[in-house]
């Protein structure tokens, strides 16, 4: 079993981190606020103007620590890795199915339909959790409309179809989606999903989860070798990591939305902690930033059953398992991917 190693996040603009020896020094104005083991990382995370030095670069690549760049509204930039590893053949295989189109359907398929299933669970336990009246009789709707999606997108065996239902199934669940926040309504009131720029402050904490969400299915994948890349729901664009991003769409109901929920309902996050640029673009404080990432470590540390499993492991491992699930599939040790359905 993979260890739950940390991410560390760099999100104070000016800081610079360097190499001392093992460990990864970081400074802000020459002074410095954090030395840590490199070998106690698995990643790096830079969100907004963040300095590193060749040396440090040279470290990561060798101890297999990813460095991911960040903008400072959380849109991803770039990203740093080692040498590619992994089996060559377990690759090849991956790309061949890439070109399938009857296998990057029926892949698709899974990727799509654990997400529909963990929308629904999204709803029906706001449900059960005291949603009632026309807030209750609205989530149960959304939830049977996804639940009927769910079972057309079994029986499609086209890519573009498949997708479709995917981009249906995602317009109905942020229709109600504003029915979830109970706190904080004046400012936090969400309309529709806005991502480049995000529009509002439920959307920019959104869009700031998903990334590191992202973040950490890219290491899920080149941890058991697979080409992050290479996907089958999200069609191949140059610098996008497809196939980290069709992993990454069975979590964003289960961890990504119920943690910005949780952060806006509890008020850990308030109204003061976001602002608007001139371009209507909303962007966190760092404060607000560092509170995110808080929780989003914290969650990582939650367990629960696997349902394929069966094993009781971290969150944070989830995107691990699903991608060696999928290399297992790949390798013809299981029939087919299963995808992680939240209960």
């Amino acid at each position: 079993m993979k260890h739950l190693l940390n991410t560390l996040y760099i999100t104070t603009p000016g800081a610079f981190l360097c190499r001392e020896g093992e460990t990864i020094v970081v400074r802000v104005e020459h002074e410095t606020k954090l030395q840590v083991p490199v070998v106690a990382l698995e990643g790096i995370v830079c969100i907004g103007g963040v300095g590193f030095t060749p040396p440090l670069m040279e470290l990561c690549a060798e101890r297999g620590v990813g460095i991911s760049f960040l903008a400072e509204h959380g849109r991803f930039l770039s990203r740093v890795s080692g040498p590619v590893s992994g089996n060559i053949l377990l690759r090849k295989e991956q790309y061949r199915r890439s070109e399938d189109t009857a296998k990057t359907a029926a892949l698709a398929t899974a990727f799509v339909i654990g997400k529909i299933a963990n929308c629904r669970a999204v709803l029906l336990r706001a449900v059960r959790d005291g949603a009632d009246g026309e807030r209750g009789q609205k989530l149960t709707a959304c939830a049977d409309n996804l639940w009927n999606i769910m079972q057309q997108t079994r029986r499609e065996t086209d890519i573009e179809s498949v997708r479709g239902k995917e981009g249906q199934a995602g317009h109905a669940y942020f229709s109600v989606f504003d029915h979830l926040i109970v706190a904080q309504k004046e400012s936090f009131c969400f309309k529709e999903r806005s991502r480049r720029p995000p529009l509002d402050n439920v959307n920019a904490l959104l869009s700031f989860v998903y990334t590191l969400l992202a973040h950490d299915c890219v290491g899920a994948c080149e941890s058991v070798g697979l080409d992050p890349q290479a996907g089958f729901l999200h069609a191949d664009r140059p610098g996008r990591p497809s196939l980290a991003l069709d992993i990454m769409e069975e979590f964003r109901p289960f961890f990504a939305d119920r943690l910005v929920l949780s952060l806006i309902n509890r008020q850990q996050v308030k109204a003061e902690g976001f602002k608007k640029t001139e371009s209507g673009a909303v962007l966190m404080t760092p404060e607000t930033k560092k509170e995110v990432i808080k929780n989003y470590q914290e969650r990582k540390r939650e367990e629960l059953t696997h349902p394929f499993l069966g094993e009781k492991v971290a969150v944070g491992l989830l995107s691990y398992l699903q991608a060696r699930l999928l290399a297992r599939h790949f390798r013809g040790d299981i029939n087919g991917y299963p995808p992680f359905v939240w209960k």
